[in-house]
């Protein structure tokens, strides 16, 4: 048994077998991953605080096929919180919400390495308090080619009364969080992030794409709009991503993301560098802003447009003014 100390006093944590290899390449054992999520609870609990959250488990460690948890395991401890989302379908859930560090190792314990957890707040998980873009360099473009394009990011967000705060995916890519106050909704937030994303590309369309079909992406950055629709998550800042490396999420500051190589931050590293330099995301959740300037450009952008909706992904139902879900290939044209 680990103890685990939090809000409520310390917790007894079952650690099984600890000495199953995760990482095979590494040798990095199940006991070391929860050591790690230990290390890093402190600025993870904060970071995962009171979000319903996705618990991504590798059973048969780094190298096996993974699947993602969307409900409360049974037998979870009666002290994991939970809360209750409702996916596109309608159909709603009771997901797991971090609200200590205990809940963060019981996780670990049961082979979870990403932690995934949705862009709102248990008290209304209908509204998101963070606008979140995923920036994922095309096959010919690189991570060199993200940060340069985070670059362009920052600027727009902040046009929009938006401060963003940049971590790296775990691969090769880039994410870029904003808070929000949490006043609307799903759709409406999707909308600011196709209006943002469609401004950067306007300004680097050599560089920068949000189109959605692959054949049209080219050697460009893809600035994923519908990771902010309803039940789609990205790895939260300190997961563990189940790479052959064991490569961590890390948040930066703006100075930074030029600058770093992210193949540096590991599960051996990251908690030295949290010892050295603390958490660059630390103040994250005090700079709220709003959607009211993005979705105005998503307004202009649809009086130009005529439609300027994009599509959803292909589990979702069909979605109010969204366009054909038709590979451009694969579409009908006239004559």
């Amino acid at each position: 048994m680990l103890q685990v100390d939090g809000p409520d006093g310390p917790r007894e944590v079952r650690l099984t077998s600890p000495g199953k290899v995760a990482f095979p390449k590494l040798g990095i054992t199940k006991r070391e991953v929860v050591e790690y999520y230990l290390a890093v609870a402190e600025p993870m609990t904060r970071a995962l605080q009171d979000r319903p959250t996705n618990l991504k488990r590798f059973n048969d460690g780094a190298e096996g096929e993974p699947f993602f948890v969307k409900r409360v395991p049974k037998g979870a401890p009666d002290w994991v919180r939970t809360c209750t989302v409702t996916f596109p379908s309608g159909r709603t859930a009771e997901s797991v919400a971090v609200t200590e560090p205990a809940t963060i190792a019981w996780a670990a314990n049961l082979n979870t390495l990403d932690f995934h957890p949705w862009p709102v707040r248990c008290a209304d998980t209908d509204r998101p308090d963070e606008l979140r873009i995923d920036l994922d360099p095309q096959p010919g473009t690189d991570f060199a080619d993200a940060a340069a394009v985070a670059a362009v990011l920052r600027e727009v967000l902040e046009e929009a009364g938006l401060t963003g705060w940049p971590k790296t995916s775990g691969g090769r890519g880039l994410h870029v969080f904003a808070p929000v106050r949490p006043e609307w909704d799903f759709v409406e937030v999707r909308h600011a992030v196709i209006a943002i994303a469609r401004r950067v590309c306007r300004r680097i369309p050599e560089r920068a794409t949000v189109d959605w079909w692959k054949e049209e992406r080219g050697e460009r950055v893809f600035l994923d709009f519908n990771q902010a629709a309803r039940d789609r998550t990205i790895a939260s800042a300190w997961s563990v991503r189940g790479l052959p490396d064991a490569t961590v999420s890390m948040p930066l500051t703006w100075d930074a993301v030029g600058e770093v190589d992210p193949a540096e931050f590991t599960l051996r590293t990251v908690p030295g560098l949290l010892e050295r330099h603390g958490d660059p995301h630390e103040h994250m959740a005090e700079h709220r802003g709003g959607c009211a300037t993005a979705l105005e450009w998503y307004a202009e952008d649809e009086a130009e447009l005529g439609v300027a909706e994009m599509p959803y992904p292909p589990e979702y139902p069909k979605m109010p003014g969204e366009p054909m879900r038709v590979q451009p290939s694969r579409a009908r044209h006239p004559g």
